[in-house]
């Protein structure tokens, strides 16, 4: 690998961008590729920025022959917004699977540090300075007030997020998707909003509606769904 392009890697992981160098198994120069780059490789590379696994992408170039490509994805963070039951329950989880987690959440009442012991906790409004999101972020929105979950839901989708979810019926989501239509927020945004939040598995207590949260949110993260 050339000095330029270790360089062009680590700028684009400090910057949490993924990237993909790809080189000829025949011989020849590798280069980089950036996710969502219009690229003649742009299709075959998404599946492993998906997984975030490297391999060998067979008759991948341009004379036919095989690549390698070495994926480099930012670690995955979960950005948990509202500091409910659940959230105690979810961030754990979360972190077990090596998801970076933050607790977002401007009642300080619920963003105690001794309800999140380990957990970084963010006691303010969830605005775009403040959540900081990128595509390898997953964002919940469980504190259940629009004031809070609704800047945060749009801050996620115009991001793009890889998993947007928000805690809620389907009565509750529905006057939120009357709230974005009033934002000015397209059909396609509001459709990127998993609500209510959680696979479909009968959740009934806190834990399993976090046990529900975590596998959608895997779901996304390795089926590449955004």
């Amino acid at each position: 690998m050339k000095a330029e392009h270790l360089h062009a890697i680590n700028a684009a992981r400090a910057a949490r961008e993924a990237v993909a160098y790809v080189v000829p198994l025949a011989g020849g120069p590798g280069r980089i590729v950036k996710r969502g780059a219009n690229d003649p490789l742009a299709e075959p590379l998404k599946a492993l920025f998906a997984t975030g696994k490297s391999r060998r992408l067979e008759g991948a170039a341009q004379d036919g022959g095989d690549l390698f490509a070495r994926i480099y994805r930012p670690s995955p963070r979960l950005v948990i917004v509202g500091a409910v039951h659940a959230a105690q329950i979810l961030a754990p989880m979360a972190t077990a699977c090596d998801f970076a987690v933050t607790i977002v959440d401007p009642r300080e009442a619920f963003a105690a540090a001794e309800r999140f012991a380990g957990t970084h906790i963010v006691a303010e409004w969830p605005d775009a300075s403040v959540l900081a999101l990128d595509p390898d972020t997953a964002v919940a929105t469980l504190s259940h007030d629009p004031k809070i979950d609704d800047p945060a839901l749009q801050t996620a989708i115009a991001a793009g997020c890889f998993y947007v979810g928000a805690l809620g019926s389907r009565k509750t989501h529905a006057k939120r998707l009357e709230r974005f239509a009033a934002a000015g927020f397209s059909e396609d945004d509001v459709a990127r909003i998993n609500a209510p939040i959680g696979l479909n598995i009968g959740s009934a207590t806190p834990a399993e509606i976090a046990v529900s949260i975590l596998a959608q949110v895997i779901e996304a993260l390795r089926k590449g769904a955004r």
